[in-house]
Formats: C-alpha cells, structure tokens, sequence
C-alpha cells in the first residue's frame, strides 16, 4: 500500500516540550545505523525528545562494513578497470601505459570515508540534541529499555520504543570463517589482501560487487551460486545480459546448481562442492580466499522482545505491519515500532531511513504506510544493475489475482547518443505494466549509471503513473535518461 493518510490508530505523541513526567524521553531508537539515525533526525524535527542507543559503531553496517566502503572500493577499483581497457580508450583517442595501484591506497580510502560519515553522522545528531547512548539496549519491559555499558546496566523510559539493530552477514553450516582466508564482505571491505584466485559463494548484489572488485584488481574468481541460474534474485532477462556483460569477459568461472558444503580456511582454503540436489561431493577446490556472500540475517537474538510478548518468525525477522508497529498474532503492541534490516522487508539502508521518517509520523498520530514496491535497488557493478517493483514473473501472477493482463517493453542502451559517446552502451530498461491502465509496476535497469536512472521509474510506481502519461514527458537530448524515454513511448505506442 501506498505511503498516504489513513485512520489514526496510534495516539499522537506528546513533543519535547510536553514530555510526561512519567517518561525520561518521547522516543528511544535501539540502533544507530542509517535507519536508526533518519528516525531520530525525523522525530526531532516534529519535536520529540529523543534518544539513540548504539553498541558498535555510529552508522550501522551501511557506513561502517557495507554500502560505504563497498562503493569506495568499487569506484577506486572501476578506475584501474577503466585505465587498463586499452582497446576501449583507444576509441577515443587516449592511451595509458603502465597503470599500477596502490592496494593499502585503495583500502585507506574505504576506510578514510567511513570515519568522514561516521563523524558526520555523530555530529548530526548531537548538533540536534538527541542524545547518544552507547551501550548494548534491549527491551526491558513495557516502554522501558535497558542499556549495558561497561559501567554497568541502567533503566530508561520511553513514551515510544523503535528497534533499528540491523544484520550480520549469513555463514551458512559447514562454513569456517577465520576473517582472514575466509569471510564475508565485513572483513572484504578492509581489502588486506588481493588474492590471486578467490571463490566467492553467492551471485547475488554483494557477490557481484566484490567480483567486480577482484577482477578489476587482478584476482582470478570461481562464483558458487546454489539455484540453477546466476543472480536468483533478479529479473531473468537482466540476469542473462548481466551475465553476457559482467561475468562472461572476465576472469571469473561462475558455476551454479553447487552447494559449498565444507569451507576449511587455510593455504589454501579447502571448498567440498556437492550437487545442490543430491548432497554428493563433486568436486574439491583449493584456492587462495574464499568470500562468504550468502546473504545477511537479522541482528535480534538479544534485543529480549520476549519480555513484552514479541515472537521472532522462524528466521529472526520482528513482524511489523506498513505503519512499522511491532506485532503480536497480527495485532500491533503499542508503544512499539521497528525498522531496517531487523525487520526483513528490504534489507537495503534507504528502506530502512524510509521505515524510520513513516514509523515518526505514525507516533505523531500523522498516519502513514509504507510503499515497498516504490523503493529502489541497485547494484553497483560497471555497469550497474537497478530495480524496482515487481519481476515479470511477479507481476504475472499478480495479474492472474487480481485479473488484469500484463506485458513489458525493453529499450537498449546501444541506440541511446550518449551511451554510445561515452563508449559504453551495453545495456538494457525493461518496463513493466498493466495492459489494461498502462500503470508501471515494474522497471528493471542494466547500463551505465543505471542506479540513478532507476529514480525515475521509482517516482512513476510511487504515484501509480501510466506509460502513457510518462511518455509525453519531455527527456534531455542526448542523456542516459531517453532509454527510459523511449521504453515509455514503445510502452505507449508512439514508437
């Protein structure tokens, strides 16, 4: 459902400047990653009195282990890529010789933005007065938390509770991760070595980043994906170019249908493959690093939810409904919220500052519910990948239920002037909409820049716009942004 008004459940709070006696804050956020840290920043602007607990670092996974330093090592390592394709700079005129890198450099620049956002983001809060807990927080009870430091364990009250404590990678069993010849892109990011030949176990968006990464640094890479197909989790027609684009040039072996059954670390690592179906061992690899890129799994085990009556579903995710309130057999706790990873909705760090500012509005008795399918992916390989809404695949069936007929259009990047001026012009839009109204519900984006052309198609499903409508909007000429332009018109008939 969309983000809209609807009939006030909640009872609007009561704001900094009226805070019940009977409460040392308005709200208290247990996690300060970017979901935790947007909730505050909201509610102190609609004049909550609050506070954050934070038990590691400020900025959570996103700023400290994820997107940040990801991205930094991505456009560092994209460069030397860049400066190294000889047969590509030649087309326009230019030559480099001799392109070398500086291994620890690269890393110290991952590392050197993370501390610039980290500090940033402390700065923000305390310059807003919310107040910085650190310590571990969980529930203690009805609208009252508890926050271990190393001085001990202390009790505060809260007229409004919000969980935001994030993930942590997934090791799958059989896996032994020592962080330093295995382990997972927590450990990746810090970039110590580059090894000569990595497995990588996973091909969806942080397998995929780091493949690009090591290929572009050098290493030689054999992906391990259990599903019988490449990047399970994107739109096929993507996942096929992707694979044509961002694996099959490059040094990387991408097998499927294997189960990295055993993972010993070591020089060199051992990896015991066995077939996804039959569990039989088929093959037994010796390489110099292997990264575990499985996916993440919720940080709750320790938040004692129990004490309020909160059961964890069977992977550890906190049920919520659209407003973000915690729930108990469907009915919502009050005084309760939780957002971010911990929730299992969209385990990306924009959805979670999304589920912070609807969860503030909800306490404000402003009722809103968030949209999901408005909400925007990428990776950010070269050339990136992004999406939003639904797969073909999803959008079918939910045209079966809801009996309407759906159909996709696709526009390429090879007849767009400004992908071809820039020599890059791989690349494919897929739109997809109801036949019936022309709603978009889907678009799905592999090309250069291809993150922030998807912004686009995120603000069309945001306000359930029409190819039609989209198609009589006027596109600069020449940009990136036409290949949208003209999978609307298509969509639309004028093409």
């Amino acid at each position: 459902m969309a983000i809209g008004r609807s009939e006030n459940k909640g009872t609007p709070s009561t704001g900094i400047n009226n805070v019940s006696q009977q409460f040392d804050y308005d709200l208290v956020i247990i996690g300060a990653g970017v979901g935790g840290h947007g909730a505050a920043l909201h509610a102190v602007s609609c004049g909550l009195k609050t506070a954050i607990i934070e038990a590691g670092d400020m900025g959570g996974t996103c700023v400290n282990r994820g997107c940040i330093p990801s991205k930094a090592l991505l456009a560092a390592s994209g460069r030397v890529r860049e400066l190294r394709n000889a047969h590509h700079l030649k087309a326009f005129g230019i030559q480099v010789d001799n392109v070398s890198f500086d291994r620890a450099g690269i890393a110290a620049h991952a590392s050197n933005l993370v501390t610039k956002l980290r500090g940033d983001l402390t700065n923000s809060l305390t310059r807003l007065n919310v107040e910085v807990i650190h310590g571990f927080g969980k529930v203690a009870g009805t609208q009252k938390v508890s926050v271990t430091t190393p001085e001990g364990e202390k009790f505060i009250t809260a007229k409004d509770v919000m969980i935001s404590s994030g993930s942590v990678p997934f090791v799958p069993p059989g896996i032994e991760v020592d962080g330093k010849t295995v382990f997972t892109s927590d450990d990746a990011i810090k970039l110590e070595t580059i090894p000569q030949w990595i497995a990588i176990i996973g091909s969806g968006y942080i397998g995929l980043e780091f493949s690009d990464v090591y290929t572009a640094l050098g290493s030689e890479v054999t992906m391990i994906e259990f599903f019988d197909q490449l990047m399970p989790g994107f739109d096929p027609d993507i996942a096929k170019l992707a694979k044509r684009i961002l694996i099959d040039p490059r040094d990387i072996d991408a097998r499927s249908s294997l189960l990295a059954q055993r993972v010993i670390p070591g020089s060199p690592v051992v990896i015991e493959l066995a077939d996804a179906k039959t569990k039989e061992v088929v093959e037994i690899l010796e390489v110099d690093a292997c990264l575990v890129a499985t996916g993440r799994i919720p940080d709750t085990k320790n938040l004692n939810l129990e004490a309020v009556g909160v059961a964890l579903d069977r992977r550890g995710f906190i049920p919520v409904n659209d407003r973000l309130e915690v729930l108990i057999d469907g009915e919502p706790v009050p005084h309760l919220w939780a957002i971010g990873d911990a929730t299992g909705k969209m385990m990306l760090a924009h959805a979670a500052s999304a589920q912070g500012v609807v969860a503030v509005e909800n306490i404000c008795g402003r009722s809103r519910q968030i949209d999901y399918q408005s909400i925007p992916a990428a990776a950010f390989t070269h050339p990136e990948i992004s999406f939003v809404g639904m797969t073909e695949t999803q959008a079918k069936e939910a045209g079966v239920a809801g009996g309407f007929e759906v159909t996709a259009v696709r526009s390429y990047f090879k007849g767009n002037s400004k992908a071809i001026a820039e020599g890059e012009s791989d690349g494919m839009a897929k739109v997809i909409y109801r036949k019936d109204t022309g709603e978009v519900l889907g678009t799905h984006i592999i090309g250069l820049h291809a993150a922030d052309l998807i912004h686009e198609a995120s603000n069309a499903i945001a306000q359930r716009n029409s190819v039609q409508n989209l198609a009589s909007y006027v596109h600069a000429h020449p940009t990136l942004s036409e290949v949208l332009d003209e999978a609307y018109k298509r969509a639309a008939g004028v093409h």
